[in-house]
């Protein structure tokens, strides 16, 4: 084990998240919210606000920026007071894209608190018949592509486009509905998490905020102290999307030295305070939390399967234990601000550089008794990245992502780097009513063989899966689009891998996987009208 820290004298301020913690009083009125009080910026978010608005206001139609600030440094109220300039100044609509329920629910507080008149659409919002009564609209992107694509007009005078968390490559689908118009993308890590769509295809320019160790001199985060106990990850394998699989991850990660590898951890660096563990999957954030419960410790665990009642609770219960231990599966990384989490254990190992600083991110907010907080890093993910608040030349990133990805610490052990789909979380929780069962395309191809069937067997049970999939989870043929559609990747990587089996050239393999979707589409309809 070895430990690297950076000791902060100065004394810390009290900062919380508004987006969550906010202590406005709101007056509810339909679906616009009044504030009382506005909320003052802090000196280097007036300063980011002016940057951003001057250079928004000089850019011609269809020319895109991108803002980077690290977690808790305030981007949603800080891009909230720009959607107000640009109103003010320009009489124009202002659409604020996120990818996540909570992130939207946060957005539309904030939005509320600087005294603008907001629309949130979700799937409930099938029309908008008076628009103008509204200035900014805020929706989650896969509810806004299926409400395009029935009607490319569906939202009026939008001026603006501010994207929350704009490394997530989802929110492309829907840029070419929205011409003569800015986007303003925001992000802690301006690093696209497809590493073929790089993000300055996107965005023309990169403004960058002030760094994690500028705002930990300044008192606005905490100082973080890593310590790393090096991890064996031979094991491991990368999927298609450059992450470690979830599957390769429990197994290594559920093995009682591992298991007993972190309780040695916690117990030495982390015992009596309150931890939040990240793990890479259900079946191991249930063995960290049976290993705790049978040594005494309080704790809960968490994943995306709980319901909003479920997960309230668990939440709350955190909340208000001292020494509470919450293990989860990467659902907190985002939308959720605990500021009394003195200890971050990163149970997983990851390549996503986005991913290390949202985990990491969850700790660094700052209380008047708290002016530091613990990193246990199980993955060598400190090695692999470098310190949380090591500087980053975040422009470099942005202008050439390969040379970085390229440069990066990689581990001393080789991967067998087999490439397997591995569906994001977020997508796999829309698919709670169906079977986890995997669908391995070779397995399957090596089956037909043997039982004298057509190669082509292995595409239609294929389309079968994804259909029985779509039809347990959806309720209308408005929902069972929108799973459509999140299926693309997944459908996409099963086409590919049938075209290796068969040895197919790569424009057959397109057709197919054209041909594939276009059945898969024409059978929802005809169910759904059915």
């Amino acid at each position: 084990m070895f430990k690297s820290s950076l000791i902060l004298n100065k004394k810390c301020l009290y900062l919380v998240d508004l987006a969550v913690y906010s202590q406005i009083a709101f007056f509810m009125n339909g679906d616009k919210i009044e504030t009382a009080e506005p909320r003052k910026l802090y000196p280097y978010q007036e300063q980011a606000v002016n940057n951003i608005f001057n250079r928004l206001v000089e850019l011609p139609p269809n020319a895109n920026l991108l803002f980077q600030l690290p977690t808790g440094g305030g981007k949603t109220i800080i891009f909230s007071e720009i959607a107000k300039r640009y109103i003010q100044q320009f009489g124009r609509k202002v659409l604020i894209l996120t990818h996540r329920i909570e992130l939207g629910k946060q957005t539309s507080d904030v939005l509320a608190e600087v005294g603008i008149s907001n629309k949130v659409i979700n799937s409930e919002v099938k029309q908008l018949p008076h628009q103008s009564e509204y200035q900014s609209f805020t929706a989650l992107v896969e509810t806004l592509n299926n409400r395009l694509q029935e009607n490319d007009q569906f939202l009026e005078d939008i001026g603006l486009v501010i994207v929350d968390e704009a490394h997530n490559n989802s929110f492309r689908k829907i840029f070419h509905y929205f011409n003569d118009v800015n986007i303003l993308g925001v992000t802690a890590t301006p690093l696209s998490s497809n590493k073929k769509l790089p993000l300055y295809q996107t965005y023309s320019a990169l403004i960058v905020g002030e760094s994690i160790s500028n705002l930990i001199e300044q008192g606005f985060l905490c100082e973080g102290q890593t310590y790393s106990y090096d991890v064996n990850l031979s094991s491991l394998r990368v999927g298609n999307n450059g992450e470690f699989t979830v599957g390769s991850h429990e197994v290594l990660y559920t093995q009682a030295i591992m298991q007993s590898k972190l309780i040695e951890a916690y117990e030495e660096m982390g015992k009596g305070t309150k931890t939040l563990i990240f793990n890479a999957g259900i079946l191991t954030s249930r063995a960290v939390y049976e290993t705790f419960k049978k040594k005494g410790y309080p704790v809960r665990h968490l994943d995306s399967t709980f319901s909003d009642k479920d997960r309230a609770e668990t939440l709350e219960w955190f909340r208000n234990t001292k020494d509470g231990v919450l293990t989860s599966v990467s659902i907190l990384t985002t939308g959720f601000d605990e500021p009394e989490v003195e200890t971050i254990i990163l149970n997983r190992a990851t390549k996503s550089l986005t991913l290390y600083h949202q985990m990491i991110g969850r700790g660094s907010r700052i209380l008047p008794t708290k002016k530091t907080f613990k990193i246990i890093d199980l993955g060598n993910n400190s090695r692999r990245f470098n310190l949380w608040q090591y500087p980053i030349d975040w422009k470099h990133v942005f202008a050439a992502p390969h040379l970085y990805l390229e440069h990066r610490y990689k581990d001393e052990w080789n991967y067998e780097l087999e490439n397997d789909y591995d569906m994001p979380p977020e997508i796999k929780e829309r698919f709670l009513n169906s079977s986890a069962e995997a669908f391995i395309v070779k397995d399957r191809y090596t089956m037909a063989l043997r039982k004298g069937h057509k190669p082509q067997t292995v595409l239609d049970q294929s389309l079968e899966d994804h259909f029985a999939r779509i039809k347990d989870n959806a309720a209308d043929f408005d929902e069972a689009l929108e799973l459509f559609n999140l299926l693309g990747e997944e459908m996409k990587y099963r086409v590919r891998q049938y075209g290796k089996c068969i040895n197919s050239t790569n424009n057959h393999t397109d057709w197919q996987c054209q041909t594939y979707a276009s059945k898969l589409r024409r059978r929802l309809m005809t169910y759904y009208a059915e």
